[in-house]
């Protein structure tokens, strides 16, 4: 098949993934048919909701993947530091203090390694969906205590979050809700988590992301099997991100985008490097064997695309960065529509119109 073909067909299982995303970018049902919330039991029950939605991520596996991920983790990961820099830097800009923190996600190690002060931080709240995640935190905790900071460290899922409601003043998740079947629902659960002008800070990461990989892997396959299997899964756009923060209920929301190109020696020092980070695929429609054949020609495919004269090849993490705030009466609002004094007309015609 030709190579332009085998473009387009990528491109047309694109659109579908994206299409199966959206199901979990819309906004979750109303009380009367699920009603949820931080610290239920999620059953239904009182403050938990069960609620009917599209189960596109094995969050078992993902857990197990975790597991593998917290004796595969590399003692300092330059991507996750800098993603986790950058995040942090925004508390730079808050002249408010954050006491008591929530941090979870993927990087929440190089969170904690980085935080140096920002954001008045006295006490910390490590989580993460893996037990062997966890105690490696705790691990790193010990051989680098910080006298300044309170860590306590938790086990638990981002989809139900157990956090009693109005208890910490800032939520940070770093690369970790992506993975999240009910993306919206887990976003609100960690506005309710919240205090009243509580800070939510997040990054995810983009549709853009590992881009070169997605095009190895579908000549690949199409040349090889004849068809095409998910293998990577669908992600967020930029575009989604600002909606995402609305319908959570999160005002004063803000959302900006960084693009990060790593060199690998190989696609498969890639591979390696996706599993130390516990990002691999974890579809439930994925297809549970991948041939050897098949994998070989997906590198040789990725070198051969996308390598470089010095015989790296690149790939591409697209990382979206969001902001919200727990409504606060502090907080500037818009004026209500009409309530203006002075007309753009008599704006124009005392500084006369320019052009």
């Amino acid at each position: 098949m030709a190579l332009s073909a085998v473009i387009r067909e990528w491109g047309r299982r694109r659109k579908a993934y994206h299409s199966l995303l959206i199901h979990r970018l819309l906004p979750p049902p109303p009380p009367s048919f699920a009603s949820f919330s931080t610290g239920g039991d999620g059953n239904g029950d009182g403050d938990g909701f069960q609620s009917s939605r599209v189960e596109i991520f094995d969050r078992d596996l993902k857990r197990k993947q975790r597991d593998r991920a917290a004796w595969l983790m590399r003692g300092k990961d330059d991507f996750a530091d800098s993603v986790a820099d950058n995040l942090l830097d925004r508390l730079e800009d808050c002249k408010k203090m954050f006491p008591t923190a929530l941090c979870f996600g993927g990087s929440s190690g190089a969170i904690r390694r980085l935080l140096r002060g920002r954001g008045g931080i006295e006490k910390l709240i490590m989580m993460d969906m893996s037990f062997d995640m966890v105690k490696k935190l705790k691990e790193s905790e010990n051989d680098s205590p910080n006298d300044n900071l309170e860590t306590s460290f938790v086990v638990g899922d981002e989809e139900f979050l157990p956090i009693k409601e109005s208890s910490v003043d800032l939520v940070v998740s770093c690369l970790g809700l992506h993975w999240t079947n009910d993306l919206p629902g887990a976003m609100i659960q960690c506005r309710l988590a919240l205090k009243p002008d509580g800070l939510f800070l997040a990054t995810i990461l983009g549709g853009e992301t590992l881009k070169e990989l997605r095009i190895a892997c579908t000549v690949a396959q199409m040349e090889r099997e004849g068809g095409i299997s998910p293998r990577l899964s669908p992600l967020a756009q930029v575009r989604d991100a600002g909606n995402l923060l609305t319908r959570a209920g999160f005002t004063l929301p803000g959302v900006d985008v960084d693009q990060y190109t790593i060199k690998y020696n190989s696609a498969l020092e890639l591979v390696e490097h996706l599993r130390a980070m516990g990002e691999t695929n974890a579809l439930f429609q994925r297809s549970t064997i991948l041939k050897r054949d098949t994998a070989l020609a997906t590198a040789a495919v990725y070198q051969s695309m996308f390598g470089a004269e010095d015989g790296t090849v690149p790939a591409t993490f697209q990382v979206i960065y969001m902001t919200g705030w727990r409504e606060h009466p502090s907080q500037q609002k818009a004026k209500r529509r009409g309530s203006a004094t002075v007309s753009f007309k008599d704006i124009q015609k005392q500084f006369g119109s320019s052009g």
